[in-house]
């Protein structure tokens, strides 16, 4: 077996008495500082384990829990160079789930994700997931589970109007477009009514 180079050694152990302490005999870590940072990494590792968040939303956070503002950014620092914060991923996800589990339109989830602090070119990535006919595919399931709540059809004049402005209303919150909710919203109302005469002549 062949036996370790004494020189070798003795240079690795040089090398990790160089890295502990600096050239004018400096420790490298700061122990307060370390020991401040162990903190703010200890709370932001609890928040990024509950879900994943953008930069700007650990930040606020951090910074709300009256952590050092200078601590807080190293720490972010930190996290975003061992890949835990990655703002073009965070956004990519915060889009898939919240449009489709959700029914949110890409209006609303840009808005959400400037709120968040992302970029424009990260949130622009992530909205690319979204076309036009997933906007009206989910617009169309939205009115048609609330034309359900129609029980009998509605009399012309008022009694349709209410009707359809409460199909419109669950289109609207969730940021699809006036023209498109209201087209969407008609064609629901319509074939709840279509659905209902038809089961009272049978």
């Amino acid at each position: 077996m062949a036996q370790p180079d004494p020189e070798k050694i003795e240079r690795l152990r040089q090398a990790l008495a160089d890295y502990a302490a600096g050239e004018a005999g400096e420790p490298l870590v700061d122990r307060e500082e370390e020991k401040a940072k162990s903190k703010v990494r200890e709370r932001a590792l609890r928040l990024l384990d509950q879900r994943d968040r953008s930069r700007h939303e650990l930040h606020q956070r951090l910074v709300d829990a009256e952590f050092p503002e200078a601590t807080v950014v190293a720490v972010l620092d930190d996290l975003v160079n061992a890949g835990l914060i990655d703002d073009a991923r965070f956004a990519t996800e915060w889009v898939r789930q919240r449009h489709a589990r959700r029914g949110k339109s890409a209006r609303v989830l840009d808005m959400e994700l400037q709120r968040k602090g992302v970029a424009d070119v990260d949130r622009q990535e992530a909205l690319e997931q979204i076309d036009e006919s997933d906007e009206e595919t989910i617009a169309r399931q939205l009115a048609a589970k609330k034309a359900r709540s129609v029980k009998s059809v509605p009399e012309r004049g008022p009694e349709r109007d209410k009707a359809l402005r409460r199909i419109v209303g669950v289109l609207a919150r969730r940021g699809f477009p006036e023209g498109m909710a209201l087209r969407i919203a008609i064609d629901a109302l319509d074939s709840r009514c279509a659905e209902l005469a038809g089961d009272a002549a049978e």
